[in-house]
């Protein structure tokens, strides 16, 4: 996403990750605005390959947005580095970011938001199936969005606070 600033700057990012959740033997994939932590797009799989990935980013993307400048982080996983991959990217004019090599500190955000969405939601309720997964996980991503307050945001949620520096 790409938010003109109130001084003129320019923010721009979307930061990938996917997470494993072992009893339920599941993947979720998202992408999260670095702007206002808003989770931009997500999927839910039983495996890890390059199409949940790019099922994921384009999820994501608002085709009426100009999103040339927009800069896509993740870690050094295979999937990221994968020909398909940057070939999306490339032609999507996006740039590409990834971490160093053994810096976790770059992935913070979405790391974050992974563990607040275990201790929110599955650490809490007795998720038995992949349909009670999903639904939990949609359940909580709208509430996040939507309803969430973060103090980094002022006490307001990311789309309240998107919503009002637009």
């Amino acid at each position: 996403m790409i938010h003109y600033l109130k001084d003129g700057s320019i923010s721009i990012g979307f930061m990938v990750k996917s997470a494993f959740f072992k009893r339920l033997k599941t993947i979720v994939s998202v992408i999260q605005d670095l702007y206002n932590g808003e989770v931009k797009g997500y999927q839910i799989s039983r495996s890890q390959n390059q199409d949940l990935i790019l099922r994921t980013l384009k999820k994501a993307i608002n085709p009426n947005e100009d999103l040339s400048k927009l800069l896509i982080h993740s870690d050094q996983g295979i999937l990221y580095q994968s020909p398909k991959y940057r070939n999306y990217l490339k032609k999507s004019s996006f740039t590409q970011s990834m971490s160093a090599k053994g810096n976790a500190y770059d992935n913070a955000v979405v790391e974050s938001f992974f563990g607040t969405l275990k201790c929110e939601t599955i650490y809490l309720q007795k998720v038995k199936s992949l349909s009670d997964l999903i639904r939990t996980i949609d359940e909580y991503i709208y509430w996040y969005n939507h309803e969430r307050i973060k103090l980094t945001l002022g006490g307001y949620s990311p789309i309240q606070y998107r919503l009002m520096n637009q």
